[in-house]
C-alpha cells in the first residue's frame, strides 16, 4: 500500500448503541471542580442522552483500527494494523481513508489534527524500531521532533495555533501509560515545556484547545489517577465518583469544554479489553458503552459533539468508531 494513497471506504457497519448514565448519579470529585454547579444540579441523578448512533469506522482490510482525534470538520485520524505493520490514517468527513506513513518508517501513528489540517503523530525508523519520534505534517511536509532525552515520544494533541502536547519517556524500557514512566510536554514556538503535575509519578498531556487549555491525566500515590485541565498555568484536577479508576492513556477536549476519556471497573485501568468511555459535560458524567463489546475508550470529541475512539468486539478484535451525540 502506497503512502498517502486514497482508499474508498467500505460500507460502514452500524452497531446497536447505548449511552448510559453513571449508576451513582454524582459528579466528579477532586481538588477543585472544572465548572462548579448549583447544588441541586449536582445532586440529581444523571439524565439519559437520546440514543446515540455508533458507526464502526475501520480501515478496509485492516486487522485492527483505532481512532484518536476528530476536528470540527469531521475529519479524523488514527492507526491501523495490516500485514503485521502499523500505519497512520486520515478519514475524511465523507468516509474516505488515506494512509499516512512517515518516510522511511516501519511504524507510524497519526495521533491528532487541528482544524487547519495539520497532523501530529509518532513513528519509528526501520533502523531503530525501539525509538519513537514525534512528527508534524503540515502542507505535505514532515517535521520531526523529540523532547530532550526522549526515546519514546507520543504526540497526542495540536491546536489551530500550532501548539503541540503529548508525553515522552527517557527510560531504557518504557512501560505503557500508567506505569509511571511518562512526562507531559508542550511544544510552543519551537520550545519544549515540561508539564508534570507536582507530586505525580506520571503525567500525560492529551489535547490542547485554541485557548491554550491543556487536558491530560496524572497518577499520584494515595490519590490514584486524576484528570487535569491546565489553563495557562492554573491547574484544575478531578477524580471520578466512587474512586472509579481512570486511564492515563488518552482523552479528548472540545471548544465547549466537554471532556471524554476512559475509566475501568477495577484498577489499574490500562490499555486493552475492558473499560468504558465517558463524557463529562456541564458538570455531569455519562458512560459511553457499546452493548456486547469487551471494552472501549473515548479519545476525541469535536465541537459538533462527535466522539471517536475504539472498542473491542466479542471476539476481542479492535475497531474504530464514530458516535454522534
Amino acid at each position: 500500500m502506497k503512502r498517502l494513497c486514497r482508499i474508498p471506504l467500505l460500507a460502514a457497519a452500524v452497531v446497536a448503541a447505548m449511552v448510559s448514565a453513571c449508576s451513582d448519579g454524582t459528579e466528579p470529585t477532586g481538588v477543585t471542580r472544572p465548572s462548579p454547579q448549583a447544588n441541586g444540579a449536582a445532586s440529581r441523578a444523571l439524565e439519559f442522552f437520546e440514543p446515540g448512533r455508533f458507526t464502526t469506522t475501520d480501515m478496509p482490510g485492516a486487522a485492527t483500527t483505532q481512532v484518536f482525534a476528530i476536528n470540527d470538520e469531521g475529519v479524523s485520524v488514527g492507526r491501523y494494523l495490516s500485514a503485521g505493520r502499523t500505519h497512520g490514517f486520515v478519514r475524511s468527513a465523507t468516509g474516505e481513508f488515506t494512509t499516512l506513513d512517515f518516510p522511511g518508517s516501519g511504524f507510524t501513528v497519526a495521533g491528532a489534527l487541528n482544524n487547519r489540517g495539520d497532523i501530529v503523530g509518532w513513528y519509528t525508523l526501520l533502523a531503530s524500531p525501539a525509538i519513537r519520534h514525534g512528527f508534524l505534517l503540515r502542507d505535505g511536509e514532515f517535521t520531526t521532533f523529540d523532547p530532550p532525552g526522549s526515546i519514546f515520544t507520543n504526540t497526542l494533541g495540536i491546536n489551530d495555533r500550532g501548539d503541540i502536547v503529548g508525553r515522552f519517556c527517557t527510560k531504557t524500557v518504557c512501560r505503557e501509560p500508567g506505569g509511571g514512566d511518562f512526562h507531559a510536554f508542550l511544544l510552543h514556538n519551537g520550545e519544549f515545556t515540561i508539564l508534570d503535575i507536582p507530586g505525580s509519578n506520571e503525567t500525560n498531556a492529551w489535547k490542547i484547545s485554541d485557548r491554550g487549555e491543556i487536558l491530560g491525566a496524572f497518577g499520584a500515590a494515595g490519590t490514584g489517577v486524576q484528570v487535569f485541565l491546565n489553563r495557562n498555568g492554573d491547574v484544575t484536577t478531578f477524580a471520578l465518583p466512587n474512586g472509579k479508576p481512570l486511564s492515563e492513556d488518552n482523552g479528548g477536549l472540545n471548544a465547549q469544554g466537554d471532556i471524554v476519556g476512559k475509566y475501568c471497573d477495577a484498577s489499574p485501568c490500562l490499555i486493552g479489553p475492558g473499560g468504558h468511555g465517558f463524557l463529562f459535560s456541564g458538570g455531569r458524567l455519562t458512560t459511553i458503552d457499546i452493548p456486547g463489546s469487551l471494552g472501549m475508550n473515548a479519545n476525541g470529541i469535536n465541537s459538533r459533539h462527535e466522539v471517536v475512539g475504539a472498542y473491542f468486539d466479542a471476539a476481542g478484535v479492535l475497531h474504530g468508531y464514530l458516535l454522534r451525540l
